[in-house]
């Protein structure tokens, strides 16, 4: 159960964790930055949004004006939040507001090292994904560091990644395919396992026998939210096939032809042969180990698609939410992506001739 090993490289048609893509090139992703304090990407995560509500409420609680009570601020929604934040009451947005405020400098200053480093030269685009953009206190906190760099002088283009974030890790993985794998399909299976959530979907494209990539939209979507379970990474492996099988059967009802891939987006350094070197710490269970190997266990499991052999290809996950937003990347040269989630992931790109 979930126990494939991983085994030496081999000539694959599409390479895990390629920096070689048929659109673009990756120039890097997984970067890792310190500073006196550690990793800076932890100063750009959901968790960081909530130590800083920490910060906030604790003034607060002592003059028992907390508008949250005893509530731990991970459990407070973020629709709360932005209610909070567009209400009447002065001191409740004034805190929503003070909290989005130190969130935005922290991102603006972790951009600013990001455009800083040599392998994020040149570029001139950011896109922001992961869940906490989707929300509206995410939204405007983003918003806010784009203003706190513009007034530094920086020039950079920063945007929202355009897809729902639950379906951006799904569309992205399009996108790691040559078009012509697409001919005479019209939908593919697609996986994107995250530190709190996994996400299993169909993603289907309508116009798929002349344009393979229009139209992309995930029409069918099952997420486990794995963080609530206290799981071995086996029965996760175990979930994520059950998860995949449920969708090639609905999908087989829906008549759909199926792409005989399935596309997986997964946290850290994703080796060629489908190993995971580093950076899967948040998910349950150890998948660095040299006795696991996901992509191999998927294909073993799933063996056919619609009659013909399964091609599984897995990048890491901020690669693939990137790739997601290409179409609206096009007219420039080389962009990026940021990721806030459990963690900040990162990648760059270079947009390769069309």
């Amino acid at each position: 159960m979930g126990k494939a090993k991983a085994k030496a490289a081999e000539p694959r048609l599409i390479p895990h964790g390629a920096s070689t893509l048929p659109f673009v090139t990756v120039d890097n992703y997984s970067l890792e930055i310190k500073d006196k304090d550690g990793f800076i990407g932890d100063k750009a995560s959901k968790g960081a949004f909530r130590d800083l509500m920490d910060k906030w409420r604790k003034p607060l609680k002592e003059l028992d004006l907390d508008p949250f009570g005893r509530a731990p601020s991970e459990q407070i929604p973020k629709d709360k939040l932005a209610k909070l934040l567009a209400s009447d009451d002065p001191g409740k947005a004034g805190f929503v507001q003070s909290v989005v405020e130190d969130f935005a400098q922290q991102l603006a200053a972790i951009i600013r090292r990001f455009l800083a480093l040599k392998e994020w030269r040149g570029t001139e685009r950011i896109v922001i994904g992961g869940g906490f953009q989707a929300s509206q206190v995410g939204k405007v906190a983003v918003g806010r560091a784009l203003l706190i760099l513009r007034e530094d002088k920086i020039k950079i283009e920063i945007d929202l990644i355009k897809n729902d974030s639950d379906h951006a890790g799904l569309i992205g993985s399009a996108y790691l395919l040559p078009p012509w794998m697409f001919k005479g399909h019209d939908a593919f299976l697609a996986i994107d396992i995250g530190g709190t959530n996994i996400r299993a979907g169909v993603v289907s494209f309508k116009n798929g026998k002349s344009k393979p990539f229009s139209d992309l939209a995930v029409e069918k979507i099952d997420l486990w939210r794995h963080a609530d379970d206290e799981i071995k990474r086996g029965d996760a492996a175990d979930r994520i096939v059950s998860m995949l099988s449920d969708l090639v059967e609905w999908s087989q009802k829906k008549g759909h032809k199926l792409v005989p891939v399935i596309g997986v987006g997964c946290p850290g350094r994703i080796d060629p042969d489908g190993a995971i070197e580093r950076g899967a710490q948040n998910l349950p269970g150890n998948w660095e180990s040299s006795r696991f190997n996901l992509p191999d266990y998927l294909q073993s499991e799933i063996p056919k698609i619609g009659g013909e052999e399964t091609l599984v290809v897995m990048h890491n996950d901020a690669v693939i939410q990137g790739l997601s937003d290409y179409p609206n990347a096009r007219g420039h040269k080389r962009w990026a992506v940021l990721t806030i989630g459990t963690g900040l992931g990162n990648a760059r790109f270079t947009n390769r001739a069309a």
